[in-house]
């Protein structure tokens, strides 16, 4: 880094915007396979958290693609690149006092493990939506697998790139099986046991 950049430290806090909202700011981080439910389970519980009066944002996978990081491909760099600049910008969110809530397949243990390290103990939230290879791709409206299968799609995660499930992450729901305001009430019972949100 140049020596001549300075961090800027502003006049309002992260603590100050927490006062405000009323809620602690996290990273939920989604993660699994593609077609496991991430994006629609983040935004269900986004609508909730909303309605609750907190302060949040998704950050989706396919639209990071089309702007903060459109230049990137999906080699295993890029890929890495990827999640690199997702990490960082969830940070930024999170000392903006807002519930961030990413929802990446980031298929390798070392990256999401990258994102955690940038921040503290208990800020970044995993949520493993565990649904298998079989319902992924029944669910599959864009029939991306079909096309890894056939070989038009190369390094496609869970058919020919590895998908590395999170050994030990807060949260793990069960979107292949399970209904998503299941899903979402296991979220928000969570937030309220470790003190993110008011329990009331």
């Amino acid at each position: 880094m140049n020596k001549n950049i300075f961090h800027q430290q502003g006049l309002v806090s992260r603590q100050h915007r927490e006062q405000q909202s009323g809620h602690k700011s996290v990273i939920l981080w989604f993660t699994g396979l593609s077609g496991a439910g991430k994006s629609t389970l983040a935004h269900a519980v986004e609508k909730a958290l909303f309605e609750l009066g907190c302060r949040t944002f998704v950050v989706d996978g396919d639209n990071v693609r089309h702007g903060l990081c459109a230049d990137l491909g999906f080699s295993a760099d890029d890929r890495q690149e990827n999640i690199r600049r997702v990490g960082e910008l969830s940070r930024l969110f999170l000392e903006a006092g807002v519930i961030t809530l990413s929802a990446f397949i980031s298929p390798f243990l070392a990256d999401r493990a990258r994102v955690r390290s940038l921040v503290k103990h208990g800020e970044f939230i995993e949520i493993y939506c565990n649904a298998d290879l079989e319902a992924c791709e029944r669910r599959d409206v864009k029939g991306l697998y079909a096309k890894a299968r056939c070989g038009e799609i190369a390094e496609f995660t869970g058919i020919s790139s590895p998908y590395e499930a999170p050994v030990n992450p807060e949260l793990i729901v069960n979107t292949g099986v399970d209904s998503l305001e299941s899903c979402v009430n296991t979220i928000l019972d969570y937030l309220k046991l470790h003190g993110v949100l008011r329990a009331e």
